[in-house]
């Protein structure tokens, strides 16, 4: 099945460079509050790339501000894994607590 996805490199939107958000900014008479620890839904943006070495799609969440990959999935663990000859599927897994 040949592959129909575009590669597209993760990098942060030269629009957003340097700018608050409007929301962001403390209103006259007030203090300026600590950024939120997670990123405004408008920030992310979804990229979908298919790793050559196993042929799976890797989906990451990138906060399109930083540049930074807010999530992956799988996880780089699981990708390394993947590659290495002695891996059996559900080796990742702990069965002990």
């Amino acid at each position: 099945m040949p592959n129909k996805v575009a590669a597209f490199a993760a990098t942060p939107d030269p629009t957003m460079s340097g700018q608050t958000p409007p929301a962001a900014e403390p209103r006259k008479g007030q203090k300026a509050t600590a950024a939120p620890a997670v990123p405004d839904q408008a920030d992310l943006r979804l990229v979908i790339e298919e790793d050559q070495a196993s042929g799976s799609y890797v989906y990451k969440t990138i906060n399109r501000r930083t540049g930074e990959v807010v999530l992956q999935l799988p996880r780089d663990e699981v990708l390394r894994l993947r590659e290495e000859t002695g891996y059996a599927a559900g080796a990742v897994i702990r069965t002990k607590a």
